[in-house]
């Protein structure tokens, strides 16, 4: 089996999940927003709007880039999607367990990093600063990768 085939049988059995979490937020369930999804589903990365639309267009499903910004900017304001600001453009990652970030100074590279061991840091930055997370609220830890640091 091809990686095309792979991708289209993956792509298929995720558009139910993926669907139901567009009707869930009360957005269209376009084929935009699908693959959208889809592609950082499938990547387990956080990607940036030129990356995202550079991988549909590798796979024939080119959106415009205004089109990939918009459907970014939708995703986003009702948490379905999650921006990662750093040194260069944001990167979009899928809004799912809560979790928090490192993101790379250098190169920009953002990882994720598990919330759960992060739980009395974020109470005591609360009770520090009266600062309350959000839902989607991260701590973004900036640094430099094990790459860029050698």
């Amino acid at each position: 089996m091809d990686r095309t085939t792979r991708a289209a049988r993956h792509d298929a059995s995720e558009l139910p999940s993926l669907r139901g979490l567009l009707r869930r937020h009360g957005l269209r369930r376009t084929a935009g927003r699908l693959r959208i999804l889809s592609l950082l589903r499938e990547s387990g990365q956080h990607l940036t709007a030129t990356e995202i639309r550079t991988r549909l267009e590798r796979t024939g499903e080119g959106r415009h880039s205004t089109t990939v910004y918009r459907s970014l900017e939708a995703l986003t304001a009702l948490d379905v999607v999650h921006a990662v600001p750093g040194p260069g453009p944001t990167r979009y990652g899928i809004t799912g367990e809560p979790h928090h970030h490192t993101v790379c100074q250098q190169c920009g590279h953002v990882a994720d990093l598990a919330g759960a061991p992060l739980v009395d840091a974020v109470r005591r930055i609360e009770e520090l600063t009266g600062l309350r997370p959000g839902t989607s609220g991260s701590l973004l830890v900036y640094g430099l990768c094990s790459h860029c640091a050698a």
